[in-house]
């Protein structure tokens, strides 16, 4: 019995505490009220990250594309992507004076147009330290693509989480 109560005040302690400090689960993504379908209008700078935005919002069942739907413009959110941006910042160098490590700058801006004419613009950058060994440049290529790729899919998170929460 009185194990009983030593777990259940534990459990009351680790609730208390995780929801003190602000935790809480992240449920999927739904779109504002009087929204159901996300167009993405983007260029061709802009097109892996249309494309990651697009499959990410596949995962999270919201209903978009690069197409406008006719007749839908009363329940549609606009997204217009602007040219991504990569930069790099060098961390640290190797004693022969070659670089050995960066830090990667993906830096993404975009505007969404809500179905009541409300607009917004945001912009924001994703960051990663990448290191480079010029022995393996092959496989650093490789791996530098990957981490693009994540950082877009975390892009396209951030976008799809802004759209979702303006009223």
């Amino acid at each position: 019995m009185r194990a009983s109560y030593i777990g259940l005040f534990l459990l009351l302690a680790v609730t208390l505490v995780t929801a003190g400090c602000g935790f809480h689960l992240r449920s999927a993504q739904t779109l504002p009220v009087g929204s159901s379908y996300v167009h993405i209008i983007a260029g061709k700078q802009t097109a892996p990250l249309e494309k990651s935005v697009l499959a990410r919002m596949k995962v999270y069942q919201i209903n978009s594309g690069s197409q406008a739907l006719d007749g839908e413009a009363a329940s549609t959110i606009s997204v217009k992507l602007q040219p991504e941006k990569l930069d790099r910042r060098l961390l640290s160098v190797f004693a022969t004076g070659q670089v050995a490590e960066y830090e990667l700058i993906y830096g993404v801006r975009f505007t969404a147009t809500y179905p009541d004419g409300n607009q917004i613009t945001q912009q924001f950058e994703v960051l990663r330290e990448y290191q480079d060994d010029p022995k393996q440049v092959l496989a650093k290529s490789r791996e530098l693509n990957l981490v693009l790729s994540e950082m877009r899919t975390e892009a396209a998170d951030r976008i799809i989480r802004i759209i979702s929460n303006q009223q």
